[in-house]
């Protein structure tokens, strides 16, 4: 084969994958308007729920997994919903603490390769499949009133980066964001204020209060409550 017959062979796989890509990327509009359809329907109805995230591998018996149940268990008892990623861990805590007590318990589960499965606390009719990551996080933020982050990896840091962006770039309310435990999150924050604000420049002093560092459910019930009595006496709430 010459060298002239090689290179038409490879335009030609390489236009042939290209013509694929094309076709599969236009039938992923309908599966991402449906993903999206189905999740404005089901959680439009939840009622006010707070949002937690956190490591899928987080073992039960470990401290923030029985920290993650009880501030659910505290949220529900205060009128709240929960709304977890559906999976282990933290996830599941999360969802067995709404369970416990007697509150609203939302799933939104992803499908991966590893790690995720559905947890038995979730309510049956409040149970949601994703298979974009992109749409799953809109159902975390858009009917969330408030978002408590566990201690978590990459999948946790992407979701409490996302909501602090859209509130700090006023896209959503602001809304209180809590980073339970301090040991595990003073090493961010350290890096944020000298790194990203006193170094850099990148970030403004102000944003440092779009979130709070807190050790207890009972901080977190605290400043949630404390947040929606002042917001829902203001007439501009």
């Amino acid at each position: 084969m010459t060298p002239n017959e090689e290179k038409k062979i490879r335009e030609k796989l390489k236009q042939k994958t290209w013509n694929e890509i094309k076709t599969n990327d236009s039938w992923a509009i309908f599966k991402v308007m449906s993903e999206f359809v189905d999740g404005f329907e089901k959680m439009s109805r939840i009622g006010p729920c707070v949002s937690i995230f956190g490591s899928a591998r987080t073992k039960v018996g470990d401290k923030y997994y029985e920290l993650a149940e009880e501030i659910s268990y505290q949220l529900t008892q205060q009128g709240y919903g929960i709304i977890t990623g559906g999976g282990p861990g933290i996830m599941e805590a999360g969802n067995k603490g709404a369970h416990r007590g007697k509150g609203i318990s939302v799933g939104l589960n992803i499908e991966l390769p590893f790690e995720q499965k559905d947890n038995p606390y979730i309510d049956r009719d409040k149970n949601l499949e994703f298979d974009y990551f992109f749409v799953r996080k809109v159902m975390f933020v858009k009917y969330a009133q408030g978002f408590v982050a566990m201690p978590g990896g990459f999948g946790t840091l992407d979701e409490l980066f996302e909501a602090m962006t859209l509130i700090q770039t006023h896209k959503i309310g602001k809304f209180p964001i809590l980073l339970v435990g301090t040991e595990f999150w003073n090493g961010m924050l350290d890096w944020i204020k000298k790194v990203l604000l006193e170094q850099h420049g990148n970030i403004s002093e102000s944003d440092l209060d779009l979130f709070h560092i807190v050790d207890t459910a009972e901080e977190v019930v605290e400043i949630i409550n404390t947040f929606y009595n002042k917001h829902l006496l203001s007439p501009n709430f």
